[in-house]
């Protein structure tokens, strides 16, 4: 299923080369093996680690810098991605014969993984540092039939939650986007994709018969990868997307939201594949901390006609109505964007989005599904 089990079958040639991986805990082999660990117990020579944003662990607050460590499974050295670098550092590049990049990803523009990819593939290009990307199937599936924009705008909104222009549900494997990255932009890399075998694009993570594992603190289930494309919008306002609850990116709400309305008003909506039910939380950490929260609670009900970006700007577009004096856009501050300025833009990737909901909202609803269209890219693979 996975690209480092046929990387571990097909590949002893390269047990003698010195190889770099990034990676982290998310990831593991189809008997759950973690990825590392793998490779050295089937003797290729691992000499060094980097890890993205979370950290090795997985386990690293949302947007906090990283620190360089030490891999306690392996004891080998670990270079963060997520601190005072986005990439490899080229000095550690040019002392190895082969570069691996395994990582999960969730099919979200804004899942900050693939960005990691994206500054990987420069800095290998700078350096002639092969690069192999051991490829996972896209949980949320490959049908590009369902991909949802809009495209990125590069030239205002580029940052380390979209660099370059793909759609927010891009529908691709890492390898695939890493396959179209070196082909659209002037990047002269030397790029092998291990892809995983047997993956039926139309299917989703449920149909795989694999036991999830959070990709990162946030994701906590399954369900969490569909859902957090919906209520990650939420981060660049000033209502709790569920960080500090069991439930992140699945709850979502304010002290100052009637859950009841809001969740009638949504369903109210009829959106394809999903449903809302009132609920009352209390974050531990962000937003309304040890605050009691009312607000509502997705249910995806239908895999394949859920369409996640649709419904979280129609949900942005309830409360803007719903609560005019309450709601505002808010700032986000990671490491990558230290004022958190324009969050919600950068997450939309145009701010036409956030212009037309603000001057127009009588026709938003009705604009959306022009505006999340991305037929040139059906063209892809």
């Amino acid at each position: 299923m996975f690209g480092i089990d046929a990387f571990l079958r097909n590949n002893h040639h390269l047990k003698t080369r010195r190889l770099g991986l990034i990676t982290n805990d998310a990831v593991a082999t189809r008997e759950l093996v973690p990825v590392r660990q793998a490779l050295l117990r089937a003797a290729f020579r691992l000499e060094v680690l980097f890890a993205p944003e979370h950290g090795l662990q997985a386990v690293g607050i949302d947007g906090e810098a990283q620190p360089h460590t030490t891999d306690y499974l392996t004891g080998l050295p670990v270079y963060s991605l997520y601190g005072p670098g986005l990439g490899p550092p080229e000095a550690i590049l040019s002392q190895l014969d082969l570069l691996l990049f395994d990582l999960p990803d969730i099919g979200s523009r804004f899942y900050t993984y693939i960005w990691t990819l994206s500054h990987t593939l420069e800095a290998c290009a700078r350096t002639k540092t092969p690069l192999w990307v051991l490829d996972r199937p896209n949980p949320l599936s490959g049908r590009l039939s369902l991909a949802e924009g809009p495209m990125l705008d590069e030239t205002q909104l580029s940052s380390f939650i979209g660099r370059w222009p793909i759609p927010i549900r891009h529908s691709l494997t890492a390898g695939e986007l890493a396959t179209y990255w070196k082909a659209q932009r002037p990047i002269d890399v030397d790029l092998t994709v291990v892809s995983p075998e047997g993956w039926l694009r139309e299917t989703f993570f449920h149909q795989w018969g694999v036991p999830f594992i959070p990709t990162s603190p946030a994701i906590p289930t399954a369900e969490t990868m569909f859902t957090y494309q919906a209520l990650c919008f939420l981060e660049g306002t000033n209502l709790s997307e569920g960080r500090g609850t069991v439930y992140p990116f699945r709850v979502c709400g304010a002290p100052w939201i009637n859950g009841v309305r809001l969740a009638h008003a949504f369903n109210a909506l009829s959106l394809a594949g999903v449903r809302a039910r009132n609920v009352f939380f209390t974050p531990l950490e962000g937003k309304f901390t040890r605050q009691l929260c009312q607000g509502i609670m997705l249910h995806v009900t239908n895999f394949a006609t859920f369409r996640p970006v649709l419904t979280g700007l129609s949900l942005i577009y309830l409360l803007r109505t719903q609560y005019p004096e309450q709601f505002a856009w808010a700032p986000y501050p990671t490491h990558v964007n230290l004022t958190g300025a324009n969050h919600f833009d950068l997450l939309t990737g145009q701010a036409s989005v956030r212009q037309h909901l603000e001057q127009s909202p009588e026709t938003f609803l009705a604009a959306l599904p022009t505006m999340l269209a991305v037929p040139e890219w059906g063209i892809m693979p």
